[in-house]
């Protein structure tokens, strides 16, 4: 088998009896590092370090992810303006927090005679927070529930 040394160094091939006696003498531990090679290859090193280090990667590339959500905003065909505003500026924060912000927009009892008011209250919507996010997934109805997605913009950095 070919080894390689505790400093990266080539140390040639040799049997593998000669190999662990190698690095017993180095207090460190016989890896193998590509066993489909011909010949295969060891390297010669502290297995637990190596194992302690690679969790460090491992743990640091989960803390720089970002996971986004899909926020639900409830609102009706009817609503009032100072409800729009409130509802508004929530959307709008979560789309700053690079969340997801799905807007739901319910039809009660009768209000299904007013499809066409609750949309433009929808479109409303849309334009006002077009500054800060984009359509993700356009108008649609659901039985008694017209809703629409809107993502973050992408930021440009």
């Amino acid at each position: 088998m070919r080894v390689i040394g505790p400093e990266s160094e080539q140390l040639g091939v040799v049997l593998i009896k000669r190999a662990l006696e190698l690095a017993q003498e180095n207090d460190l531990d016989l890896v193998e590092i590509a066993p489909t090679a011909k010949p295969p290859v060891c390297r010669i090193m502290d297995f637990s370090k190596y194992k302690y280090d690679q969790e460090k990667k491992e743990r640091l590339e989960k803390k720089k992810q970002k996971v986004t959500h899909l926020k639900q905003i409830r609102i009706k065909p009817h609503i009032d303006q100072h409800d729009y505003q409130v509802k508004l500026k929530q959307a709008i924060s979560f789309l700053e927090k690079k969340d997801k912000v799905k807007v739901n927009l319910f039809f009660r009892g009768r209000e299904m005679a007013f499809r066409d008011q609750g949309r433009e209250v929808l479109k409303k919507f849309i334009q006002d927070i077009s500054e800060h996010g984009q359509i993700e997934k356009d108008l649609n109805m659901m039985g008694r529930v017209m809703s629409v997605v809107v993502a973050p913009k992408a930021s440009t950095k």
